[in-house]
């Protein structure tokens, strides 16, 4: 009997438009002959699934749908909902409260995977080689020369607890840092200046979905902005190399930690890890455990790189997760 699979997207934060990019790839791609895939919008107190040009809405007493009288629960979910509440581990709760297995890491290592400040501090202790930092909080007084001499200029100011690139400023001088600062709290109430690390850019897939933790390939990203900001990742204002062009050294560094991250925090499903290489050595920036899988986004490209297709990968992922 065909399982009935749930592709959550949407969400309610800024990178709403990428998820449902990422969910259309995802039911796109799932075996018809395997699962019933509906796609469930899931964005503040509406949720729906899209169907056949209508909506029906969604039961959170048991996450279940009504089409032609019939009633639908489902054996699975696909997570495609990058920020709150796909990523941040309130979705997942929800599923965990419902015993309905879902894609992406459990809830406890989503939320702090999503607290970018909270991730790194810990990720310290395990020796994880990162930039210098100072996080900020919107209730705290803000003394600009205390930041500088602790991360420098040049240097980045992005929201805590945000993603795809949004709310971030490159800072070059000390008169652009409070301006930057009070633009990335428009997108969150933690903000993070952080030292600028001049190097390459790369980013690793990792995943367990076939009962170990493998690497992807690599990707090099070289912008043609100042950094890898929104407009370079979905609108073509950068170049993305798969497999990188990088030596045998950096790619066994990038993915050895990017295993050792994906293992000491009890990650599952697909993420992936975003570094700064400089002079061999990779430089942490964040961890992503719900990746972007549009047409343009970087795991998609490191799954064809690796060897398999989309269709095999998105379906194996799904079955995993079913039997976790």
């Amino acid at each position: 009997m065909k399982k009935n699979i749930a592709v959550a997207m949407g969400g309610d934060s800024s990178e709403y438009e990428v998820s449902l990019k990422s969910a259309n790839v995802v039911a796109r791609n799932l075996d018809t002959n395997l699962y019933n895939v509906y796609k469930i919008m899931v964005r503040g107190k509406e949720w729906y699934c899209e169907k056949d040009d209508h909506q029906y809405p969604v039961n959170k007493d048991d996450f279940s749908i009504i089409i032609d009288d019939n009633k639908i629960n489902f054996d699975g979910v696909f997570i495609a909902i990058h920020g709150s509440p796909g990523e941040n581990g309130l979705l997942q709760g929800y599923f965990d409260l419902l015993e309905i297995p879902y894609s992406s890491c459990q809830t406890f290592q989503s939320a702090l995977t999503f607290n970018k400040a909270m991730c790194s501090s810990l990720l310290r202790h395990y020796g994880v080689v990162m930039a210098k930092a100072k996080y900020l909080k919107r209730s705290q007084q803000i003394d600009l020369s205390e930041i500088v001499e602790i991360v420098g200029l040049p240097c980045f100011v992005k929201p805590n607890e945000a993603g795809s690139s949004f709310g971030i400023t490159k800072v070059k001088t000390a008169d652009e840092l409070l301006p930057a600062i009070e633009y990335a709290f428009e997108f969150d109430k933690t903000v993070i200046v952080e030292e600028y690390i001049q190097g390459r850019e790369v980013t690793c897939g990792v995943h367990n979905i076939e009962g170990q933790i493998k690497s992807l390939p690599l990707t090099e990203i070289i912008s043609e902005n100042e950094f890898f900001d929104y407009e370079a990742k979905y609108h073509g204002a950068s170049k993305e190399i798969t497999p990188a062009q990088v030596n045998g050294e950096i790619e066994r560094k990038v993915s050895g930690i990017s295993k050792l991250i994906f293992e000491t925090l009890d990650l599952k499903g697909v993420c992936r890890v975003d570094f700064i290489v400089k002079d061999n050595q990779p430089y942490f920036i964040e961890v992503n455990t719900v990746p972007g899988l549009s047409e343009a986004s970087l795991v998609p490209q490191q799954v064809t790189a690796a060897g398999y297709s989309l269709k095999s990968f998105f379906n194996s992922w799904v079955e995993y997760s079913l039997h976790q």
